[in-house]
C-alpha cells in the first residue's frame, strides 16, 4: 500500500496498517486546528487521551491561573505511540462521540 501525501511537513510512519481512520493508508481527510501535547493515557483500542497546560487569566483577581486541556484522539495502528510520547494532531471529522482529532505525528518518546 502507498503512503500518501497529507499535505503537512510531517514524517511519514515506515509501517502500514489497514486502518481507514488512518491520514496516511486510509481515507480520513485532515482539516483544522493542528495541537501538540503529551499522552497521558493510551488504554483504549486505536484511542489516546492528549493533554496539553495553558494559562488563563481570570480579570477578578488579575491573575493568571493554570489549567490544561484534554482531547481524545485516534492513533492509527501505523503510528507506534504510547503513554508520556509527544504528539502532533489534527483535527478531522467526527470518528466517534468524543474523537474529532487523529494523531499524525510522534515528535518525541518518553525517556524509559
Amino acid at each position: 500500500m502507498k503512503t500518501k501525501n497529507i499535505g503537512l511537513e510531517t514524517e511519514a510512519p515506515k509501517k502500514e496498517c489497514n486502518d481507514r481512520h488512518c491520514p496516511y493508508h486510509g481515507s480520513a481527510k485532515l482539516r483544522g486546528k493542528i495541537f501538540t501535547g503529551t499522552i497521558i493515557k493510551a488504554s483504549m483500542h486505536r484511542t489516546v487521551i492528549v493533554e496539553w497546560p495553558r494559562v488563563f487569566f481570570l480579570p477578578k483577581y488579575e491573575r493568571y491561573e493554570k489549567r490544561r486541556t484534554r482531547i481524545k484522539a485516534h492513533l492509527p495502528d501505523c503510528i507506534e505511540a504510547k503513554k508520556g510520547d509527544k504528539v502532533k494532531m489534527i483535527e478531522s471529522k467526527p470518528i466517534s462521540k468524543t474523537k474529532n482529532f487523529i494523531v499524525v505525528e510522534v515528535i518525541e518518546h518518553a525517556s524509559s
